[in-house]
């Protein structure tokens, strides 16, 4: 059964570096292929305070709703989606139509007519939301000790570095280095290292480093005040102490900073892959050569592909990773000293919002 309006709200982004405005109601009437959903939770990521501040343009129109991390429970459902009704369920951050060129060859995540919420779409930072059913996925068995809310994370801090370790193919006995503990890379050590790889994990914060140390990662390097040749140093020796091969190993850029990415290059070894997967607006200066002299690759990855989500859960059910020790959960009333707190980093837990 559905709440009264008056219980509905959402909190609007009206124009870049000014606060949320609360805005009263209720989400739209779902349209045919749609979906009305009960937000249990919903994951605050810095490329939301990138909108928010203007430093990344959104796709869609202003006002919006922003938050794209979603999980709740299907309410209402227009033609040809009522069979979500009920269900708990987790929102793809990137949703694919299924239809266009590039989805009917197996390429969903570059979909010529792909809808974000939170981005050309209202998200999560709200009580319910209407989105497109396709690519939703079916949370079932919540992990003792866990709420539904808790794995609304998984939708772009777990899916994203999944599909670049995937990518990657990240298998027994890789030596994987991830640039930036923070909500992405956390996940990417600790799905690297469900894979079976030897995992060292960089960043400027021990705050960030030292869980990591108790969930995945075998090292960790503090790279406050280091250059960018200090830090290959660093992982170099952890290599070799750790019984790693000198070749191919498995990098992962999450940190989303030019001297991540600058730093993540500079690791480049023989037949080496490097994943990018934090986003910066910000250009670097690489020798692009490189890629060649070492017979490397590079991978870009954006968004997750929806046949990967239901594996994203599994890692959560399953145990196989972890949220809670690096998720936190805020009311969202306290929206505003949440998004000044991820600006500050001065919580390394990834915020997620209760209505």
């Amino acid at each position: 059964m559905t709440k009264p309006d008056r219980d509905r709200y959402s909190w609007c982004m009206v124009e870049p570096g000014q606060p949320l405005e609360r805005t009263e109601g209720a989400a739209r009437t779902p349209e045919p292929g749609e979906v009305l959903i009960e937000i249990a939770g919903c994951g605050v990521c810095h490329t939301d305070i990138g909108f928010l501040d203007g430093h990344v343009p959104t796709r869609g129109g202003l006002p919006l709703v922003l938050g794209h991390e979603i999980s709740g429970t299907v309410l209402e459902a227009g033609d040809g989606a009522t069979e979500w009704i009920g269900s708990d369920v987790l929102v793809p951050a990137v949703i694919a139509c299924g239809a266009c060129e590039p989805c009917a060859a197996g390429l969903p995540n570059v979909c010529s007519n792909q809808k974000l919420p939170g981005n050309n779409l209202d998200g999560g930072f709200a009580t319910h939301v209407t989105v497109p059913a396709t690519g939703l996925s079916v949370i079932e068995n919540v992990p003792a000790g866990y709420e539904l809310a808790d794995l609304s994370v998984v939708a772009d801090a777990v899916t994203t570095p999944l599909q670049a370790v995937t990518r990657a193919e990240v298998t027994e006995g890789d030596f994987v280095v991830v640039i930036g503990a923070g909500g992405i890379g956390t996940f990417a050590a600790q799905i690297a290292a469900a894979r079976g790889a030897t995992v060292v994990v960089v960043d400027i914060e021990a705050s960030r480093l030292a869980p990591l140390l108790d969930h995945g990662a075998a090292a960790a390097v503090n790279a406050t005040g280091l250059s960018a040749f200090d830090v290959r140093q660093q992982v170099r020796e952890h290599a070799s102490s750790l019984g790693a091969s000198r070749i191919g190993w498995k990098i992962f850029e999450c940190s989303g900073t030019p001297s991540g990415q600058e730093t993540a290059y500079g690791l480049l070894v023989p037949a080496a892959t490097l994943s990018i997967v934090g986003f910066t607006p910000h250009k670097v200066t690489i020798r692009l050569s490189n890629l060649m002299a070492f017979d490397a690759r590079a991978i870009g990855n954006w968004g997750c592909a929806p046949d990967l989500y239901p594996d994203a859960i599994e890692l959560v059910t399953s145990g196989q990773i972890q949220l809670l020790p690096f998720t936190r959960k805020v009311p969202m009333s306290e929206i505003a000293t949440v998004l000044d707190e991820a600006r500050q980093g001065s919580d390394p837990r990834r915020p997620i919002l209760i209505p």
